[in-house]
């Protein structure tokens, strides 16, 4: 069993998990208009962008994307994150049979994880999957796609963007949704933040790699392997929610920018 190890980024508990999504729903159907929520929680994405911080700070905009896309009905789910503890070449996929969630226990998709290692050269490198990029999107997806739907986790480190597209296309073709986790800037003041995020949103609206040059963002390999990826099998992207950490911390001296974003 892949094993949690950062449940405090998430509230720890199951209980804490679904007061947290309670939340985030709440304030959700306070600030969008019931006609327009009719039409954007209907929407049915192939592949989304989302914040990977605490869910204090990141929560709310990562639940944005996943509340869209609880109306899907994907065979797996494959979450790529960027490594934060460990330099490797290349991208892992944990061969763990399950997942640790505070509400259960979600099923790994070993079969489809073991073909990207034979199809793609992805490796198996279990010790780099103790990754928080990847873990805190899994309660959310404990939460809306239950214990039915299984999960592929996978970490990358030096790794290029080309190949991760090859690897997105594949899984959209089987049915799989995809999952991108990338925070934006990190510890700029408030206005230097929203300069350098705005490079990213736009890069990702206009689906134009070309203006990631000027975003920073932890993820931007996955970032970018999604547009290429996105762009090739002609899908639609939308930005669905941007915030910093400065919306619930009120300091804009040092903040860390969120996005999350649909490909439908």
């Amino acid at each position: 069993m892949r094993k949690a190890v950062v449940k405090e980024w998430y509230g720890g508990t199951c209980e804490a998990v679904t007061d947290y999504i309670r939340r985030f729903n709440m304030i959700l159907d306070e600030n969008v208009d019931a006609e327009k929520a009719k039409e954007i929680f209907s929407l049915k994405p192939k592949a989304l962008i989302v914040p990977h911080a605490g869910w204090v700070y990141s929560g709310f905009t990562a639940n944005f994307a996943y509340r869209i896309a609880q109306n899907t009905k994907p065979s797996s789910i494959a979450v790529i994150g960027p490594s934060h503890k460990f330099a490797f070449d290349g991208i892992s996929v944990t061969l763990e049979d399950s997942y640790e969630t505070p509400c259960g226990i979600l099923p790994v998709n070993v079969q489809l994880s073991k073909e990207l290692i034979e199809n793609f050269g992805v490796q198996n490198l279990e010790h780099v999957h103790t990754e928080h990029s990847t873990e805190v999107q899994i309660p959310f997806i404990y939460h809306y796609f239950g214990n039915s739907v299984p999960v592929i986790e996978m970490v990358y480190s030096n790794y290029s963007p080309e190949k991760l597209k090859e690897i997105i296309k594949f899984l959209i073709a089987n049915n799989v949704l995809v999952v991108i986790s990338s925070d934006l800037s990190h510890y700029y003041d408030i206005k230097t933040a929203n300069a350098l995020d705005y490079n990213c949103l736009e890069a990702v609206a206009e689906q134009d790699v070309n203006k990631l040059k000027n975003c920073e963002a932890c993820g931007k390999i996955g970032i970018e392997a999604m547009i290429l990826a996105s762009v090739e099998i002609n899908l639609a992207s939308f930005v669905v929610d941007y915030r910093t950490s400065a919306d619930v911390s009120g300091d804009e001296k040092q903040v860390v920018g969120y996005m999350s974003a649909i490909f439908i």
